[in-house]
C-alpha cells in the first residue's frame, strides 16, 4: 500500500510539474531577465513556486495543527547541524543546478519526455549522492558537517513558539497563515501567473501534494514498532536509491523512495504524450555533456550535504519550519544566483 501510494504521489507530481513547467531555476532565470524565450513581463515561474509554497505551508502546518502529523519527526528536521556545512551544501547544489540547467526533480521530468541531457544529469547526481553517503566523498562531507556544529533545544520554529507559551492556533497563525498570505500576494499580484491556468493550477496541486506526502508517510504502511521518519517530496536520496536498486536489486527491497521516482517518470511521460510535447533532445557538444555531468555530481554532493534539493528543502523542507532548512535554502538561492551571474550563458 505504501509503495502504491508513493508511486501515485510521484505520478501526480510528474504530470503537473510537466504540464505547468514547474521549476525554481526557470523562475530565477526569468526574474533576472536571462530567459530569452519569454518577455520579462510574462515571467511567472517564480510566482508559481511561491504559490505552491503558500499552499504547502498552509496545508502541512494545518495537518500539524490538527495533530494528524508531527512534522517535528520529519527526516529533514535536525536539532544538530552545522549552519556553515548546510549553507555550503546548498550553495554547491545551486551551482550544480545552473550547470545542469535543471534540478533533480526537473531532470526526472525532462528525462521522461526524451531529454537525454537529463539522463546524464540524473545518473551523475545519483553517483555524487552515493559517493557522499557511503563512498569516496564521505570524509569531505563529514568534515564540512563538523564545521561549527550547533545543537538546538527546539529544532523547528513551531516547537520554539510552543515552548514560549504560544498556543498551537496562535503559532499556526504566525508561522503559516501570515507567511502564506504574503507568498500568495506575491504570486497573484502581478497578472502573469493569473493568465496561465496551467501554471497556477499545477502550483496549487503540487503544494497540496507536499502535505499529502506527509500524511502518507505518517499513516500508510506504518510499523508501530519501528516507525520511520516522516518524508514527503524530495529527490536527492530517492534518485540515488533508485540507481542503486537498478544495479543491485538482488537482496534489496524496492523502497518507497524508488516508487516516488518511478511515479514521477511515468507521470511526466504521460503528460508529455497527452500534450504532445515529447521529443528527443541531446547535446550540442562535449562541453555541454560535461556541464550536465558536473552539474549532476555537484547536486548529488551538495544536496546530500544540505539534506535536500530545491524541492526537498526549498518547498517540502520549508513546510516543517525547521531551523536547519533556512541556511540550506539561502545557500541554494545564493549559489544559483552567483552561478547565473558569473557563468557564461
Amino acid at each position: 500500500m505504501l509503495l502504491w501510494s508513493t508511486f501515485f504521489l510521484g505520478l501526480a507530481f510528474g504530470v503537473f510539474a510537466r504540464w505547468g513547467r514547474f521549476c525554481l531555476l526557470r523562475g530565477l532565470r526569468q526574474t533576472m531577465g536571462l530567459d530569452s524565450s519569454e518577455p520579462r513581463d510574462t515571467a511567472s515561474a517564480l510566482q508559481a513556486f511561491a504559490l505552491a509554497l503558500a499552499v504547502a505551508l498552509l496545508a502541512s502546518q494545518g495537518l500539524q495543527l490538527a495533530e494528524v502529523v508531527d512534522l517535528g519527526k520529519a527526516q529533514i528536521v535536525r536539532p544538530n547541524f552545522s549552519v556553515v556545512g548546510v549553507w555550503i551544501g546548498g550553495a554547491i547544489f545551486g551551482l550544480g543546478m545552473v550547470l545542469a540547467n535543471a534540478c533533480g526533480a526537473r531532470s526526472l521530468v525532462l528525462l521522461a519526455s526524451g531529454n537525454l541531457r537529463s539522463l546524464v544529469t540524473v545518473v551523475f547526481l545519483a553517483l555524487g549522492a552515493q559517493a557522499s553517503s557511503t563512498g569516496v566523498l564521505v570524509p569531505l562531507r563529514q568534515w564540512l558537517q563538523g564545521i561549527a556544529p550547533s545543537t538546538l533545544e527546539h529544532a523547528t520554529v513551531q516547537q520554539h513558539l510552543m515552548s514560549n507559551g504560544y498556543s498551537a492556533l496562535a503559532a499556526y497563525g504566525l508561522i503559516a497563515i501570515i507567511p502564506a498570505l504574503l507568498l500568495a500576494a506575491y504570486a497573484l499580484y502581478r497578472p502573469a501567473l493569473r493568465r496561465s491556468p496551467a501554471q497556477w493550477i499545477s502550483a496549487v496541486v503540487i503544494g497540496g501534494l507536499v502535505a499529502l506526502g506527509w500524511w502518507i508517510s505518517a499513516h500508510v504502511g506504518v510499523d508501530e514498532f519501528e516507525p520511520a521518519k516522516l518524508t514527503s517530496l524530495s529527490f536527492i536520496s530517492p534518485i540515488a536509491e533508485t540507481l542503486l536498486y537498478v544495479q543491485v536489486a538482488v537482496g534489496r527491497e524496492f523502497a518507497a523512495a524508488s516508487a516516488l521516482v518511478l511515479g514521477v517518470l511515468v507521470g511526466s511521460f504521460l503528460s508529455a504524450q497527452i500534450t504532445r510535447t515529447a521529443r528527443w533532445e541531446g547535446f550540442n557538444g562535449p562541453a555541454h555533456l560535461a556541464k550536465s555531468a558536473i552539474g549532476g555530481w555537484l547536486m548529488g554532493f551538495g544536496g546530500l550535504l544540505a539534506a535536500g534539493c530545491s524541492i526537498g528543502q526549498g518547498l517540502t523542507g520549508i513546510t516543517t519550519l525547521a531551523w536547519a532548512t533556512a541556511p540550506a535554502v539561502l545557500g541554494i538561492l545564493l549559489g544559483a544566483w552567483v552561478a547565473l551571474k558569473v557563468l557564461p550563458r
